[in-house]
């Protein structure tokens, strides 16, 4: 059983030029997500969101807590996601595995973590302190990065391993960020996604990157790029379906763009749940 309740189909990152032609219409998305932030402050976004959950499956994804920190998460962000997800019960909680903030300062990013035992040790003790705060198993994100820590002890799908053994947490298995990791850093992709416990990826992220500078980009501006489609068909044919996202932030298109793109990661889920 994977670590969430969502079904094992397509859906789309739903962001606010949607929002009243998804509740106006009720078009067929199979699930959507939302990041968790822009509903914190309650009011009008909030009842929205409760309509929106009121017809489609809904996961709550988050990009500011920062739980590959050195300290600890923040109480008052931590208490207004507990807030959110008792208004919400979402079938799935997710957040990007990162590093954001220092004792005095936050910064605007998702920023690479060391993979060492050091860096597990303070990890998992902020994984279980949200887990516990939440009072429910929660999905982490692996990221795209640029640079890689010198001294990591193990390899990115090592590391998230050993996370999910020491906290009993799911995964959020970003393909694109993978692939971009893949292509910018010589990140050994097969080695990852071989040391990474199947059963522990409740949801896939599909998203398109940018070009720049000599490297890729994980801007979310684009379509799924044919690599990136190469390697979900080979971990979806290697673990089986899963509940699929795909993500478009910048340069968002029409609604219909995006139901195209998840009817492709649909037609890869039906293939795989024939050949079974």
């Amino acid at each position: 059983m994977t670590p969430s309740s969502l079904p094992a189909i397509a859906g789309i990152g739903l962001r606010a030029p949607h929002y009243r032609q998804v509740m106006d219409t009720l078009p067929p998305l199979g699930w959507v997500e939302v990041h968790s932030e822009n509903f914190f402050d309650g009011g009008m976004p909030l009842a929205m969101l409760q309509q929106v959950a009121s017809h489609y499956p809904l996961s709550l994804h988050g990009v500011g807590l920062g739980l590959g920190s050195l300290v600890r998460p923040d109480g008052e962000h931590l208490a207004a996601l507990k807030r959110l997800v008792d208004a919400i019960q979402p079938p799935a909680v997710s957040e990007h595995l990162s590093f954001n903030h220092s004792a005095q300062r936050y910064v605007n990013d998702l920023l690479p973590i060391p993979y060492t035992m050091a860096s597990l040790a303070v990890i998992a003790s902020h994984v279980d302190e949200t887990q516990q705060a939440l009072g429910r198993r929660i999905l982490l994100e692996n990221l795209s990065s640029y640079v890689e820590f010198p001294g990591n002890e193990m390899n990115e799908g090592e590391f998230l391993a050993e996370l999910v053994a020491r906290t009993g947490c799911g995964l959020l298995l970003d393909v694109n960020n993978l692939y971009v990791n893949g292509i910018n850093l010589g990140t050994d992709v097969q080695a990852v996604l071989s040391a990474l416990p199947a059963a522990a990826i409740g949801e896939i992220h599909l998203a398109g990157y940018s070009e720049g500078e000599g490297m890729l980009v994980d801007t979310h501006s684009q379509p799924v790029h044919p690599g990136v489609w190469q390697l979900y068909a080979q971990v979806i044919a290697s673990i089986g379906p899963r509940p699929t996202l795909i993500e478009w932030d910048l340069d968002i298109p029409p609604l219909d763009t995006l139901q195209a793109e998840a009817a492709k990661a649909e037609a890869i889920l039906q293939g795989a749940r024939h050949d079974a």
